[in-house]
């Protein structure tokens, strides 16, 4: 198997090293992670990607890198950035966030204002299946929640982020769910399963955390804080769409028109008014769509050139045990998610050689499966090039890199399933003696 595998080139790897100096390496050295914007960055990087490969012409890699920023989970989630900039500036142009925030403040206790957040956001992510557009809906709620009190924007925008990234792992419609078990040749539920009682020690941690860490804020609730229903249903049929696992799409664009409907009900706003507001929250998206757009192609021009084929086979030739091979597959999703800011592409790149992997060293597939996704998922909510910390940093106006301290439950993501496979004989001997199947 090892044989069958390209040695690939590590130097094809080097756009993203570019990346990674230019976009960490300013802001460390200025304190300002605003100083070189992510999208110049990669943009650096598509060039230097671009120059590499002799043995292509640059029309070539043109072509590839265009193949790359036009794919369909790109463009996908372009569109899902679009929606959710719209719905979220009509939202709030009809006083939604103001009501919402002004409901959660007199509703919760001040303790569990942020536990709260982060369970809302579990729930939601699970129904959707998308962490981003979990994240563009309540990342508003969670930034006037920190506008009201004296808790930080980055500690309670990592509690949503937490929170998106929980079902980002296990819903049932995720696509790092659908990739993780199509690749893996193992049922829906049956991997929902093994996943869910990996991760669910992190998920109690995280609240627990939370209640803990926000104990210790000044939270001034001693006001009567005011507020109409009506301007919180948008946000409450969101929330209830998600929960019955109603298609992104129509989720998102329903919540644009109810909202839409309330504001122009409540005088808020006339049609114009409207549009101009959903016009507002879609150009706030314009960067991110265009850094999506950017990354998608540059990964495309790695793996064009090799870089991908490198990390497989570094990765793959230390493997030497059962266990070994767990956490083999666990690195290789790992670097690769690291690699393309991407957990869908990662596991769709890394689950055909996973599963070799898995088949030779007698590893449940549903284990197998359930690695791909948690690795590739708690990377994917700390990274701070990637989508889920660029779209929450950019709803709430700060560095991408300020919420990192804050990510919890990816970190304690991390640490289950990394105690899972150093624990595995005794978790598979229990699953194997409840007969999952």
């Amino acid at each position: 198997m090892k044989n069958e595998i390209k040695k690939g080139n590590p130097f094809a790897l080097l756009p993203l090293a570019v990346f990674l100096i230019l976009f960490l390496g300013s802001g460390i050295i200025s304190g300002d992670f605003y100083k070189l914007p992510a999208l110049v960055a990669f943009i650096i990087a598509a060039g230097v990607a671009l120059l590499f490969n002799r043995k292509a012409t640059l029309e070539e890699k043109l072509n590839v890198f265009c193949k790359g920023a036009g794919d369909s989970n790109i463009i996908t989630m372009v569109i899902i950035f679009l929606l959710a900039g719209a719905f979220s500036g009509v939202a709030k142009a009809t006083g939604g966030v103001d009501a919402t925030v002004n409901l959660s403040l007199s509703i919760l206790p001040s303790n569990l204002i942020v536990t709260g957040l982060f369970v809302i956001g579990c729930f939601i992510s699970v129904s959707m299946g998308t962490s981003v557009g979990t994240i563009a809906a309540l990342a508003p709620i969670g930034l006037g929640i920190a506008e009201k009190t004296s808790i930080p924007v980055a500690l309670v925008i990592g509690a949503v982020v937490g929170g998106a990234m929980f079902g980002d792992n296990l819903s049932i419609i995720s696509d790092t769910t659908i990739a993780a078990v199509r690749t893996q040749g193992c049922e829906l539920k049956d991997k929902f399963k093994v996943n869910f009682f990996i991760v669910l020690p992190a998920a109690i941690i995280t609240a627990i955390l939370l209640t803990i860490v926000t104990s210790g804020y000044n939270i001034n609730l001693g006001q009567n804080y005011e507020y109409e229903i009506i301007k919180v249903v948008p946000y409450l049929l969101v929330l209830i769409g998600a929960l019955c696992g109603v298609n992104v799409f129509v989720l998102l664009g329903s919540g644009v028109l109810f909202a839409g409907v309330v504001g122009l009900a409540t005088s808020t706003f006339d049609i114009y008014g409207l549009i101009e507001a959903a016009s507002t929250g879609i150009s706030g998206m314009y960067e991110l769509c265009l850094l999506s757009i950017i990354i998608g192609g540059v990964v495309e021009v790695i793996k064009y050139n090799g870089g991908i084929d490198y990390v497989l086979y570094f990765i793959t030739s230390k493997i030497n045990s059962k266990k070994g091979a767990e956490f083999g597959i666990a690195a290789l999703v790992s670097v690769i998610d690291l690699c393309t800011a991407n957990n869908t592409i990662a596991i769709v790149a890394a689950g055909p050689l996973a599963k070799n992997i898995s088949e030779e060293y007698g590893i449940d597939k549903r284990k197998s499966a359930s690695i791909l996704d948690i690795f590739s998922s708690c990377w994917q909510g700390i990274i701070p090039y990637g989508a889920q910390l660029l779209t929450a940093a950019g709803v709430a106006g700060i560095s991408p890199v300020e919420i990192i301290p804050y990510l919890y439950y990816p970190g304690l993501m991390f640490i289950c399933g990394i105690l899972s496979i150093a624990f595995s004989k005794s978790v598979s001997e229990k699953f194997k003696a409840k007969n999952i199947a």
